[in-house]
C-alpha cells in the first residue's frame, strides 16, 4: 500500500492550471525527484503532500499516523537560538507531551483517592503510550546524536552560521522527528561539493521515503529512484534516475508530437469537408458533424509544450589575447590567508571554473582578476578592452520596485542584441515573460524568475568577459541545458563560480580550485576530470611519500649492515660486490602484476553490465533497494578501477 495517494487533483493560480486532473502516489523507501519549469507547481504539490495547502479538487489519501516533515527552500531560525534548541524545536510535540505528563504526575502525587485521581491516572496512561510511540522519553539524546551524526555543534548560535551550516541545521531539524516521509525544497541551495556529497550520502542511507525537488542534475543522478515531472498540469512518471528520463522523455515528445501532426491533419481535412457546401450538405452525417466538433474541442484543449528561452549574448569587441596575468598574488584577511603566492594567466576564450568550500576565497579571487580588488603581494595585469558583464548570485543588481521592463531598458523600450533592435516585450518572451507582466515589478517575481530576469538584462549588453556567480541557482533544467549551450559556443572568457557539477562539466575548459590553507591550482578539464586529477595526485603524492620512508629505512638498514660487516673477523667484503642485484619487484608483487589485468578487465565487465541494468530503469520500480544498491556499487568500481590502474602503472614502471 502506499504511504501517500493524490488522485485526481486540480490547482489553479488566476487562469492558469498548475495541477489539471494529476495523479500521484509514494512508495515506502522509494526517493522521488520532482522537476519540471520554474512556475510549474512543483513547491505547491510538495506544500499539498505536507498538508500546509489543499487542491481545489481531488482525492487525497495517505497511511495513518504517517509523520511527514517539509524543509522549506529558505528555512527560518530564531538568529539567537542554539544549534541545539534549533534542532530540538523538530520534537516541540514530543516535548510537549513530556512536559503535560510530568505535570500530571505532579498532580497525581497531590491528588487523594476518587475520581479526579483515576482521571489523572487514565491520562497518565494515554500520555505514557503516546510517550513511547514517539520514542519521546530520550529526546535530548536523540538531538545530540542527530547533530553528531550531522557534523553538528550544538552550542554555537543559529545566527553566526552560514548558509550552508544553516541548511544543515534545517536537516537536522527534520531528521531528529525520524519521518516516514522527508520533503525537501532544493536542498542542495547554499551548499558546497563536500556538503552536497554528504547530503547524498545522508539521503541514500535514509529509511524515509523521500520527495526532493531539484535542478541539479548530478544530484538527481545519484539520489533518485524514480523521477516525476509536473508538465502541463500533469504529473508523469519515469522510473530510475535522471539519466533514464532523459531517455523516455525524448521518446514521449517525438510520440506525442507524430499524434499532434495526425490529429491536425485529420482536423484540417474535416474542416475542409464540413465547408464544401450544397453538395456535401446531402451527404453530411450526424456522427460526422459530432467528430469534428470533439475535435476541434480537443485541439483548443491541447496544452503544447512550454516554449524555450531563447538565449543570445550581446558580443562585444574582442578582448586582448590576455584577459588577466597573476603573479605570486597574496591576499590575506587579518591573519587569515585566501590566496597563497597564486600564479595563473587567463587567455581570450579561457572558460574557467572557481570550485572550492563556502568562504575558501572564490569571489575574492575573481575580483582579484578583473583588478576589482589590489592583493596584498605579487602583481597583476589586467587586459585591454575588456567589458564584463557580472552575475550576482545574491541578484543585489535588480531593483525589486522597477518593472521588468524599466530593468532591462531603463527609459527605451527597445534593446539591441548583437546589433539587432527589438522591442523590450518582444526581448522578455524570449525568456518566457508574457507582454502583461512587462509592467509588473520585480518583486512580484520568484527566484527562478529572477534569475531568468537576470541573465536577459546580463545578455542585453555587449561584453566580452562574463563572470557568472552561482548562475544555476533556481533555473530550470532546460534553460540550463540552453545556458550550457550558448556559453560553450561564446566566443568571448567566461568565469564560472558554480556548485552544479554537470553545469561545471559541459561548459569550463579549466578547473581553478582551492586545495586548503590559501593554495589554489588549475587543472585541465571540467568538474569530474578536476576530481580524477586531484584524487590521482594526492594518491601518488602519498605513494612517492611512502616510498621516500620505505627508501630511507633500506639505506638505515644499509648504513647498519656495512658496520656490522667491518666488524666481523674473517668476513670477505668482495662477497657483497659480487653478490647479484636484487629484482625491483618482489614475488608477491611479481604475482600481484599478473593478476591485475585480469581484475581491471572484471572490473570493468561488471561496470558494463550494472550499467546495462540502470539504464533500463525497471530495476528502480521493481526494487529500489537493489537499485540504489546497483548506483553505488557503479561509482565505487570507478575507484577500484582508478586505484587498480595506477597500482599496475607503478608496477609496470619498477619492473622495466
Amino acid at each position: 500500500m502506499s504511504l501517500y495517494t493524490i488522485t485526481g487533483a486540480q490547482l489553479a493560480f488566476g487562469h492558469v492550471a498548475l495541477l489539471d486532473h494529476a495523479d500521484f502516489s509514494l512508495e515506502a523507501g522509494e526517493r522521488v525527484g520532482l522537476i519540471g519549469r520554474n512556475g510549474a507547481g512543483k513547491s505547491s504539490l510538495l506544500k499539498i503532500v505536507a498538508d500546509l495547502t489543499k487542491p481545489d479538487d481531488g482525492l487525497i489519501t495517505r497511511q495513518q499516523n504517517l509523520t511527514t516533515v517539509y524543509v522549506p527552500q529558505e528555512p527560518e531560525f530564531d538568529p539567537d537560538d542554539t544549534v541545539f534548541d534549533a534542532v530540538a524545536a523538530g520534537l516541540t510535540h514530543a516535548r510537549a507531551l513530556l512536559d503535560e505528563y510530568d505535570a500530571v504526575a505532579n498532580q497525581l502525587a497531590d491528588e487523594p483517592e476518587g475520581a479526579q485521581h483515576d482521571a489523572l491516572m487514565a491520562r497518565m496512561n494515554t500520555l505514557q503510550s503516546s510517550l513511547d510511540a514517539a520514542d519521546a522519553w530520550n529526546w535530548s539524546t536523540r538531538v545530540a546524536t542527530t547533530l553528531q551524526q550531522i557534523g553538528l555543534n550544538g552550542e554555537a548560535r543559529v545566527g553566526s552560521l552560514s548558509g550552508g551550516m544553516q541548511k544543515r541545521v534545517a536537516l537536522a531539524r527534520a531528521l531528529v522527528v525520524q519521518p516516514d516521509v522527508l520533503l525537501l525544497d532544493e536542498p542542495t541551495n547554499h551548499l558546497d561539493f563536500d556538503g552536497i556529497r554528504w547530503l547524498e550520502d545522508l539521503l541514500v542511507s535514509q529509511r524515509a521515503a523521500l520527495l526532493f525537488i531539484t535542478h541539479d542534475r548530478a544530484f538527481l543522478d545519484r539520489v533518485a529512484t524514480r523521477i516525476v515531472e509536473l508538465d502541463r498540469g500533469r504529473l508523469l512518471s519515469y522510473p530510475g534516475n535522471f539519466s533514464a528520463y532523459q531517455t523516455r522523455k525524448a521518446q514521449q515528445l517525438e510520440i506525442e508530437r507524430v499524434e499532434n501532426d495526425k490529429a491536425d491533419k485529420l482536423l484540417a481535412q474535416e474542416e475542409v469537408w464540413i465547408r464544401k457546401g450544397v453538395e456535401a450538405r446531402r451527404t453530411r452525417s450526424v456522427g460526422r458533424i459530432a467528430r469534428l466538433v470533439e475535435m476541434r474541442k480537443q485541439r483548443a484543449e491541447r496544452r503544447n509544450v512550454q516554449g524555450n528561452v531563447k538565449l543570445d549574448v550581446g558580443q562585444g569587441e574582442k578582448s586582448g589575447k590576455i584577459v588577466a596575468e597573476l603573479t605570486d598574488v597574496t591576499k590575506r584577511y587579518g591573519t587569515r590567508t585566501v590566496i597563497d603566492r597564486f600564479t595563473a594567466t587567463v587567455m581570450r576564450g579561457d572558460k574557467i571554473g572557481f570550485v572550492g568550500p563556502n568562504g575558501a576565497g572564490k569571489t575574492t579571487l575573481l575580483k582579484i582578476i578583473l583588478g576589482e580588488l589590489k592583493p596584498d603581494e605579487g602583481t597583476v595585469r589586467v587586459g585591454t578592452n575588456l567589458q564584463v558583464a557580472y552575475f550576482d548570485q545574491m541578484r543585489a543588481q535588480l531593483d525589486l520596485e522597477k518593472s521588468l521592463a524599466d530593468t532591462i531598458s531603463p527609459g527605451s523600450e527597445w534593446v539591441e542584441v548583437n546589433g539587432q533592435r527589438k522591442h523590450v516585450m518582444s526581448y522578455l518572451g524570449d525568456f518566457l515573460f508574457a507582454p502583461e507582466r512587462a509592467r509588473s515589478p520585480v518583486k512580484s517575481l520568484s527566484g527562478g524568475e529572477r534569475n531568468r530576469l537576470l541573465l536577459a538584462r546580463l545578455f542585453a549588453r555587449p561584453a566580452n568577459v562574463l563572470v557568472l556567480d552561482e548562475p544555476t541557482n533556481d533555473l530550470d533544467i532546460p534553460t540550463l541545458e540552453l545556458l550550457e549551450e550558448l556559453l560553450t559556443d561564446y566566443d568571448g572568457t567566461v568565469l564560472l563560480v558554480s556548485h552544479d557539477r554537470a553545469f561545471l562539466d559541459n561548459v569550463a575548459t579549466s578547473v581553478i580550485a582551492s586545495e586548503g590553507g590559501g593554495k589554489w591550482r588549475e587543472y585541465v578539464g571540467g568538474f569530474t576530470d578536476w576530481q580524477v586529477q586531484s584524487e590521482r595526485s594526492q594518491q601518488l603524492a602519498l605513494d612517492a611519500q611512502k616510498e621516500a620512508n620505505s627508501n630511507a629505512a633500506k639505506e638505515a638498514g644499509k648504513d647498519a649492515s656495512k658496520d656490522a660487516s667491518k666488524d666481523a673477523p674473517g668476513k670477505d667484503s668482495s662477497a657483497g660486490r659480487n653478490a647479484p642485484r636484487a629484482a625491483k619487484l618482489s614475488f608477491k608483487e611479481q604475482r600481484e602484476l599478473e593478476a591485475l589485468p585480469e581484475k581491471i578487465a572484471a572490473l570493468e565487465a561488471e561496470q558494463k553490465s550494472i550499467g546495462a541494468q540502470l539504464e533500463d530503469g525497471s530495476i528502480f520500480a521493481k526494487d529500489p533497494q537493489e537499485g540504489a544498491r546497483l548506483s553505488e556499487r557503479y561509482a565505487a568500481i570507478d575507484e577500484e578501477l582508478l586505484v587498480a590502474l595506477e597500482r599496475w602503472d607503478e608496477l609496470e614502471n619498477r619492473r622495466k
